[in-house]
């Protein structure tokens, strides 16, 4: 297992504040799924957490890469006026009731507390690439 990416104090304070950005899937044919999505960042980890319905676009598009054997990868994209910064690494999709409370309670400190969801499910992006403005 890599060390997790250690994002900057300036990137790292872009992340937690509260923005929305974008998730790039790819589909079936490679062509990309470009979705707007609220996310949390788990610093320890150098993981971008989303949660999302089993049945979305997203979390078919991430169980179809992997169950074909490739490993699926993904970019998050967050803007504001100038700055922006994309975070990019393989992601994974988990269905763990643990993961997913540790996901729904840093959505809710980040954005606003979630209802239960039976069908939610977490995606993990594990970052090993980082691009962007803000440095």
């Amino acid at each position: 297992m890599t060390a997790p990416t250690a994002l900057t104090e300036e990137q790292t304070a872009f992340v937690t504040d509260r923005h929305l950005a974008t998730l790039t899937t790819l589909r079936a044919d490679g062509s990309p799924h470009v979705v707007p999505v609220a996310f949390t960042w788990d610093a320890a980890r150098g993981r971008v957490r989303i949660t999302t319905k089993v049945g979305s676009v997203k979390a078919r598009n991430v169980e179809r890469a992997a169950a074909a054997g490739t490993p699926p990868r993904a970019a998050v994209c967050q803007v504001e006026g100038w700055r922006w910064l994309t975070l990019e690494g393989p992601i994974t999709l988990s269905r763990d009731p643990d993961e997913i409370a540790e996901a729904v309670e840093a959505y809710a400190a980040r954005y606003r507390p979630l209802e239960f969801q039976p069908e939610r499910v977490v995606l993990h992006l594990d970052v090993d690439r980082v691009l962007g403005s803000v440095r």
